[in-house]
Order: C-alpha cells, then sequence, then structure tokens
C-alpha cells in the first residue's frame, strides 16, 4: 500500500483513518470517477479546491465531488469581496499538488480552508491522500480541527 505525506502527517497526529487506492486515467480525474471506483456515495467524497481571494489571498475549499462552488458564497465565508479559481499552472507551485491529487491536508503553506457544511452529515469522509488515485477516509471533524478549517455553505 502507497504510504503518503497526508498519510504520516495523519499517523504523526494521532488522527484515525483509512485509506483506498482507485485506477485513475489523465482522462478522467473527475471526482466522481474517483467515487464511482471506491463504490462511495458522490455526497462522500470531496475535492479540494484552491482560490485567490481579493482580500485574503490564497483559500482553500473543499466540496462533494458532483457539486459546484458557489463563487459569492465562498467569498463570503471567506471574508473575500470576490474569490477566483487559480489557474491549473499555479496550482502545484501554491499548493505542492497536482490536479486530481490536491489534498487539504499538508499543503507547502496553512492556507484558510472551508469545507462545506454537508461533511458533518458523514461519520467519515473522503478527500486526497495527495496522490492521484488514492483517498483517505476520516472523520470530518478530525478534518476541521487538524487543519483549522470552517464549515460554511458554499456550494451551488
Amino acid at each position: 500500500m502507497v504510504k503518503t505525506n497526508v498519510m504520516r502527517l495523519l499517523e504523526a497526529a494521532g488522527i484515525e483513518y483509512s485509506s483506498k487506492t482507485y485506477e485513475w486515467s489523465e482522462d478522467d480525474l473527475s471526482g466522481v470517477h474517483a467515487a464511482e471506483m471506491l463504490g462511495l456515495p458522490v455526497e462522500q467524497v470531496f475535492k479540494t479546491l484552491v482560490a485567490a481571494g481579493d482580500k485574503t489571498g490564497h483559500v482553500v475549499f473543499c466540496i462533494p465531488v458532483a457539486e459546484e462552488l458557489d463563487l459569492k458564497k465562498a467569498a463570503s465565508a471567506s471574508h473575500n469581496k470576490r474569490v477566483e479559481l487559480l489557474h491549473l499552472k499555479e496550482l502545484l507551485p501554491t499548493t505542492g499538488y497536482l490536479r486530481g491529487g490536491c489534498s487539504p491536508i499538508g499543503m507547502k503553506k496553512k492556507f484558510p480552508t472551508y469545507i462545506d457544511e454537508t461533511c458533518v452529515l458523514f461519520d467519515r469522509i473522503s478527500v486526497s491522500a495527495g496522490q492521484r488515485g488514492v483517498q483517505v477516509m476520516l472523520s470530518p471533524d478530525d478534518l476541521v480541527r487538524y487543519i483549522g478549517a470552517e464549515t460554511a455553505d458554499i456550494t451551488a
């Protein structure tokens, strides 16, 4: 089994998690594909999006994979007038992660992070383990506490 930096960080913090791997391709890096391959409902698998806020700078949002980020709600939740998603070429230098493997855990820097409020509907949610094709399942409460996130209504 692959051991990613995300897993090492969770273990060092004493946070219980499980991991799953799945087949992926450059043609389909979607979170919906990941959920299908993992046999999980799309509401329980969260994707990580990085944006730039006009006041706060970089901001991270985690939302269910089948949902769209509502930029107005995201701006309001993050205390910005507006936010816009990072260009793909900026993702790796900003976070240390590639598209399809971006995790809210273990980014190069600590950014303000907002997780869609629906995460509390589940005992465990799935987020990227920092590598394409690898996910970690953990308690949303543990995730929120560990990364210092807030929950908010941020989907369209």
